[in-house]
């Protein structure tokens, strides 16, 4: 049965069902879930259904290859990271899957420390990563409760604008941008002006004069 999908949980992806094995037995013995698929295109439907945790991935394989499914989750926008493990590393092979982001490329046969190494370490990527996005969709539900004018205001007073200057960019009067200013800073939640400011720059909000 698959994880819990929020679950942080490790997905080997080799076409060797002896290497499927002895790593999900390596995994388990240090209490890390796992689950284990024949081919690339395996995973990626059971990545439909969202998945967070680490990849470890072989290169050549039936059908796509690792570095196939590699571009092919980038592509989705997918950043779950990415570990190597396969008996044909070389050079270039190495250098094409650190560029597009792998976290590691490991040889066949691994050392079970240096893989669980690489293991905790894309966990803890990952760990961070999900904290990330978690925050930024808190924002966003926050943002969304903000007026039409509101979002307006908080646009221009967090580039360093005074309600003076605010007010007469918007055509209003001061006391009424000072009454926008505190409800964004309510709805937002932010503890000070510096905190709104993060808060703006993780939403991506531009600039608007």
């Amino acid at each position: 049965m698959p994880a819990d999908d929020r679950s942080p949980t490790i997905f080997v992806v080799d076409d060797d069902p002896s290497v499927r094995t002895a790593v999900k037995r390596l995994l388990a013995s240090v209490g890390l879930p796992c689950e284990t698929f024949g081919t690339a295109l395996e995973f990626l439907k059971r990545a439909e259904h969202g998945v967070t945790g680490c990849v470890l991935l072989d290169v050549r394989m039936p059908g796509l290859s690792g570095l196939d499914l590699q571009r092919i989750l980038r592509a989705d926008g997918n950043e779950l990271p990415i570990i190597f493990v396969t008996a044909h590393a070389d050079v270039p092979m190495t250098v094409r899957a650190m560029k597009a982001g792998a976290m590691e490329v490991l040889t066949k046969p691994f050392e079970e420390q240096a893989l669980l190494d690489a293991v905790n370490q894309a966990l803890e990527r990952e760990r961070v990563r999900m904290a990330a996005f978690e925050e930024l969709q808190v924002y966003r539900e926050r943002f969304d409760t903000l007026t039409a004018r509101e979002r307006e205001v908080m646009g221009l007073v967090v580039t360093g604008l005074l309600n003076k200057q605010v007010a007469d960019a918007l055509g209003t009067a001061e006391k009424t941008i000072k009454v926008h200013r505190g409800q964004v800073m309510h709805k937002m939640q932010a503890r000070s002006f510096a905190e709104l400011v993060r808060i703006a720059d993780r939403l991506g909000l531009s600039p608007k004069i």
